[in-house]
């Protein structure tokens, strides 16, 4: 396979990428945290892709990377209050909530959870894809499993040229950690992964953690 490498700059760069997805392909995208492994998250067989690159157990559940906060609803249900609270303060930006998943995400998504997770990306160019794809996109780290977390295009190169459609570059993560996830279907907030958002930040929100 020949990997075409998109500078994040160019002007049809959203356009090939978003094209890319829609016909099943697996695309690298920057986001804040880190470069994730994307698929359109609402097709079985580009998902399953995505757990061949990286080498990853099928039963791990992916992230849904959206373009905004009003996307929520289309691929979640019983929503609460919470979620557009962390939302309005913490969105676009390196913080994942779970939530019960609506039927149309695939249990492959989900890695067979009636729960998803999704998060809105600080990244211009990938909500720019997503938004053009007109799907939520699937996008773990897009390391190789086992390996150090992917914050730069030359890393994923090194592990995905030849192996993925296209490679986005939009330069070093600015984060460069994974997204914090908290869960949000039970009454008290969980905090399951410790990430770019703090704790204290996450409970200035919620109130309790």
């Amino acid at each position: 396979m020949n990997t075409l490498f998109l500078s994040a700059a160019a002007p049809d760069t959203a356009l090939v990428a978003a094209d890319i997805l829609k016909n099943g392909g697996l695309v690298a995208i920057p986001t804040e945290t880190v470069y994730g492994l994307g698929a359109n998250g609402l097709d079985e067989e580009a998902v399953a892709k995505i757990f061949i690159a990286k080498g990853r157990p099928q039963d791990n559940p992916l992230i849904l990377h959206i373009s905004g906060p009003e996307q929520i609803e289309l691929f979640c249900h019983h929503i609460p209050q919470k979620a557009y609270d962390l939302a309005e303060k913490f969105w676009p930006g390196p913080l994942t909530m779970v939530l019960p998943a609506r039927d149309t995400v695939p249990k492959r998504t989900t890695g067979g959870l009636s729960t998803v997770a999704v998060r809105c990306p600080d990244c211009d160019v990938t909500r720019e894809i997503i938004r053009l794809a007109g799907v939520p996109v699937a996008a773990p780290s897009a390391n190789i499993s086992g390996k150090p977390s992917t914050t730069t295009a030359a890393h994923v190169r090194h592990d995905h040229d030849g192996r993925i459609a296209a490679i986005v570059d939009g330069g070093a993560c600015r984060v460069g950690v994974e997204s914090t996830i908290v869960d949000l279907t039970e009454e008290r907030p969980r905090l399951l992964r410790p990430g770019g958002i703090t704790p204290e930040q996450l409970l200035e929100v919620l109130g309790d953690l």
